[in-house]
């Protein structure tokens, strides 16, 4: 039933805009009939017409999304990179704008863990997104992130570049078997005082959990949580999702030999560059994609870059095949 359920949230709309379009088209044909080229009637067919092209664009783009892993939700990390404070503060800039994405998206937000910086931004945090093929659509984000920019720091106001790390994984469920092998042996789990700002109980309560997973060195925390068992159950909920999307990134690696190993979080390594000094452009490297207002993007606006990255991988598929 869940299955028939998620079936029917991809096939309804598609039979509801194939309705609509014929009704248009009859519309069109009647307007035609009559000889009306202008009018009211004209300009109503023409704004609707519009409104069904956006609406097939859209669709579109979503059927892209049909990985069995895309409408899962989604566990984003932000590390802060090559930079100190500079990075820092980077890494909590690309924080607001995927929050405000989401927000924009009507998708919900949870905070698993965060690490503040030294002094400013932070140096790691993870967030669930839950909504409509949130790990769909942020998929698209993992990589490396690079900003340059006139540093708020830096009293002689020289010009900066910081780099960040974005992670994503898929939320799995019980539908979907991840191994995580044999305590001590495989993975270790240590417990740790909370930190950071909070309640009385932070600092003063060793809840906070971090698991080590020896063979492929994923370590996670979680912090959120008021108990242990509860930060001990989302941590290893995390962990099975960084798992598979591990094993997802290993088999992708092995089907396509020009991909290339993780990257440092350093020069070079970047999947996009953020300008703010001395012009303004936000710049994918994977496909070219430029656009100009840089501000618009921190504030969220990054369906461009999604769109072009999930376009970019269909054409790269259809070459293939």
């Amino acid at each position: 039933m869940k299955k028939i359920g998620a079936l029917k949230v991809v096939i309804e709309p598609w039979i509801e805009l194939e309705s609509e379009i014929k009704d248009n088209l009859d519309l069109a044909e009647l307007l035609k009939e009559e000889g009306k080229s202008e009018g009211p009637d004209v300009e109503s067919l023409s704004e609707l017409t519009d409104e069904l092209k956006k609406r097939l664009e859209a669709m579109e783009l979503r059927a892209l999304l049909n990985g069995e892993e895309d409408n899962l939700p989604c566990f984003l990390q932000i590390h802060a990179g090559a930079g100190g404070t500079e990075s820092q503060d980077w890494a909590s800039m690309l924080l607001r704008m995927y929050m405000r994405w989401a927000e924009g998206k009507g998708y919900k937000i949870e905070q698993i863990d965060f690490s503040e910086g030294d002094t400013a931004g932070i140096k790691d945090v993870t967030l669930r997104i839950e909504g409509p093929y949130a790990y769909g659509y942020l998929k698209a984000e993992a990589g490396v992130h690079r900003l340059v920019r006139i540093s708020p720091f830096d009293s002689n106001a020289r010009r900066h570049t910081s780099f960040a790390s974005v992670s994503t994984s898929p939320e799995v469920d019980d539908t979907i078997e991840v191994d995580i092998g044999e305590k001590d042996k495989d993975w270790r789990i240590d417990s740790f005082r909370s930190g950071g700002k909070g309640g009385q109980k932070v600092n003063k309560t060793t809840s906070a959990v971090r698991i080590t997973h020896f063979p492929t060195g994923i370590v996670v925390q979680c912090q959120n949580e008021r108990s242990w068992h509860q930060n001990r159950d989302l941590a290893f909920q995390v962990l099975r999702s960084r798992l598979y999307a591990h094993e997802l990134e290993i088999r992708k690696k092995a089907a396509d030999a020009k991909e290339a190993a993780k990257s440092d979080i350093d020069f070079g390594s970047q999947i996009r560059s953020y300008v703010l000094h001395p012009y303004q452009m936000v710049n994918d490297h994977r496909m070219e994609l430029k656009i100009s207002d840089a501000d618009g993007v921190l504030e969220g606006d990054i369906d461009p870059f999604i769109e072009g990255y999930l376009k970019s991988k269909l054409s790269e598929k259809s070459r293939a095949n």
